[in-house]
């Protein structure tokens, strides 16, 4: 179930995504908008648009965190695999996203002290390419 769903929000959001459908969407609008004399603008014809947007809206929120989600990961998996085959690498750093807030700090300060480092190098007319463990 959850690879059809998966699949089926990965073709709505890929189709969603296109300029015809903001065209659709567009049309849709401006024919609502040019019916609305014949209606007399009344509630009810309010009413079909307030309504139709609430419920696209209401499930294009899961599409888009369910292809958020997708992208995420895969992002994730390459920068892991990145971070694996890169000799020198910390692969401690490989699940960072798994972590706490706690612990992303410290990997973060840790980080910001090698930067802080290497731009005073800069400022120095050295360089800031090296492996700061080696």
């Amino acid at each position: 179930m959850a690879d059809a769903y998966g699949s089926i929000a990965k073709t709505i959001s890929h189709w969603c995504g296109r300029q015809s459908t903001f065209l659709l969407a567009l049309f849709v609008i401006a024919g609502w908008i040019v019916t609305g004399p014949i209606f007399g603008f009344s509630d009810t014809w309010q009413l079909v648009i307030n309504t139709g947007t609430t419920i696209v809206t209401f499930l294009m929120v899961f599409l888009i965190q369910n292809t958020q989600n997708r992208d995420t990961a895969a992002i994730q998996l390459k920068l892991d695999e990145l971070i694996r085959a890169t000799k020198g690498a910390h692969n401690a750093l490989l699940d960072l996203e798994e972590l706490d807030e706690t612990r992303l700090a410290e990997f973060r300060r840790k980080y910001q002290t090698l930067a802080t480092d290497a731009r005073g190098r800069l400022l120095r007319g050295e360089t800031d390419t090296d492996t700061p463990e080696a």
